[in-house]
Parts: C-alpha cells; structure tokens; sequence
C-alpha cells in the first residue's frame, strides 16, 4: 500500500499543538534546530498564553514548517514507510520540498521567514480581509470579485479553493466587504472571517513575489526524491527551475487545493495523511472525494493506528 503526506497553512496553528508528540525525540530536535537557525524560541511560543504571537505571520510561518518537519521525521524515526506523493497547502507546500529533499531544513527556514516578512510588508499600514465563503458556487464567486474589482479598481480574489462549497476571497478591506454584501445580497451564503495577518494568494503579493523571486536565485534547490503537486496547477515536476517559478507564482496566484487532492487521488493513491497534529485539511479532504480515507497526526497512538490501517 502508499500513501500522500499533506501539510497545513496558515490558519492550522494552535496553542500547544505539539504537546502530545513530545514523546517523540525528533519533535524537541526540530525546534530546537529553529531556534538555532533563527533565534526565535518556536515551541515556548506555543506555550504562551495567548496567540496572537503564533498568529503573527512572521511567526506562523516557520512555526508550521517546523511543526510539520517535526511529525514527519517522528514518523520516519519510527522506522515507518515514507509516502509516495507530497502536498502542502500555500506554506504548507514548503514543508512538502523540504520533505522532498529539494531545500535543507535550515535554507527552508531563512526562505519561509523571508516570505514571512515580504508578504508582511507588501501590506503594511493597508487594510484588507480575507474571508471563506461556504455553500457557493466556485463561478458565482469569481465573477462576483471580478466585477467588484472592475468597480472599485481595487483588489478582492477567489483565493483558496479549498473544496467543494468552501472558497476564501481576499483583498483590500473596503472590496472584500463590498464583493460579500453582493453575495448575501442574492444568495444565502455563510461566511467567516479569518484572522490572518496577510491577505495571501491575491494581487497584493506581486511586488513581494518580485523580491522573493531574487532570493530564490541564490538557493540551491535539488530534484524531489518524493513527487509534490503544486497549488498552482496541481502539477508535478522534477525541473528545478521551474519549482522556483511554482513557488514565486504561489505568492499571488490561488491555491488550487481541490484540484490537487483530486491529482493525488487520480494517481491510485486514497489513502491520506495530514502529517501535522491537526485536521484542517482532513476536512476538507470528505468534501473533495468521499473515498477518501484521511488520517492525521495529534498523538503518538494516531501515528501506530495510521501505520498499521494503511500499511
């Protein structure tokens, strides 16, 4: 049997989230390499009281990467079978290249906090949403922000397509409230405001893709020993080149993650594992193919029953 290995994003973070793996060596070994690389200390962060430091962009996402990394080199400390296809939602799909082999663990980190700080400032001192609208159809929402964006000649995009019935739009702040008084306007929609620090995956993002495209150049980046679909198109590829090229188009271009569960799942491949103590993207894993048979992470016991159910 095989398996995939998705990664969350933002949004995936909680308080303490890595409590119950700590009895796995590789959970400490890992954010202790990122306090070193970084300075910061991660995983005191989860311990906090409140969350508005691993809510921090600048914060989350290396958190996330390291968090993800962590569970991953838990399972393979545990002698378990690597999976055979990767995927990461927006961030997320950093830890599946690290997974891959195509970046080390370190140039990872210095890439995703660079990211971090590029997207902060892309919006610094603006205001903007992002917001996942539920029960709609994919089309009525592109058309609804195209034509709120033509209006006001500001930004609101379809920025994640997350599954069947759940879409989140994001963008200039005054846009994004406008496009959603439209859709309540003439369909009884449900909608929830997400509390991120940057608004992700729209045309905001393009000067910070720029710049991020420049760092891009001076990392060696090796061919994936583990295939990785991409948000971008739901593609593989083995070319370098134009792994960078997938990575810049991220930045500003929505996550195609329906589509690339559906490529995971045209592969052969249905069992899923969301390597990462959490469910988000288990979730939304029953809404894109219900035979799907999705597993996650949260204890040590989840990891024995996922081996012994899969394999």
């Amino acid at each position: 049997m095989s398996c995939a290995f998705i990664f969350p994003g933002q949004g995936s973070q909680t308080l303490k989230m890595m409590d119950n793996l700590l009895s796995f060596n590789q959970v400490r070994k890992q954010f202790a390499i990122a306090k070193e690389v970084l300075n910061i200390d991660y995983f005191q962060m989860l311990q906090e009281d409140t969350s508005d430091n691993i809510n921090n962009t600048l914060n989350t996402q290396p958190l996330l990467l390291t968090a993800g990394y962590a569970t991953y080199m838990s399972w393979i400390d545990c002698g378990y079978q690597p999976p055979s296809i990767l995927a990461g939602h927006s961030l997320g799909e950093w830890t599946a290249l690290l997974v891959a082999g195509v970046v080390s663990f370190e140039d990872a980190l210095n890439i995703v906090k660079l990211r971090s700080t590029l997207m902060q400032n892309a919006v610094h001192n603006q205001e903007y949403l992002m917001v996942a609208i539920l029960g709609l159809d994919d089309n009525i929402i592109i058309e609804t922000c195209s034509q709120v964006s033509s209006l006001t000649n500001k930004v609101v995009e379809a920025v994640n397509f997350n599954c069947p019935g759940q879409v989140v739009i994001g963008g200039d702040k005054d846009c994004v409230s406008l496009a959603i008084e439209k859709l309540k306007s003439s369909h009884n929609i449900k909608f929830i405001v997400l509390p991120m620090s940057v608004p992700s995956h729209c045309a905001l993002m393009k000067d910070a893709s720029e710049k991020f495209a420049l760092y891009l150049k001076t990392i060696q980046f090796k061919q994936p020993k583990i295939k990785v679909f991409f948000n971008f198109n739901s593609e593989s590829y083995m070319d370098t080149d134009v792994i960078k090229e997938m990575m810049i188009k991220q930045l500003y271009n929505p996550v195609q993650w329906t589509k690339v569960i559906k490529s995971i799942v045209d592969s052969g491949i249905k069992n899923i594992v969301e390597c990462f103590p959490g469910r988000v993207l288990s979730n939304f894993n029953k809404r894109i193919d219900s035979n799907i048979q999705s597993f996650y992470l949260k204890s040590a016991d989840d990891f024995k029953n996922t081996y012994e159910t899969i394999f």
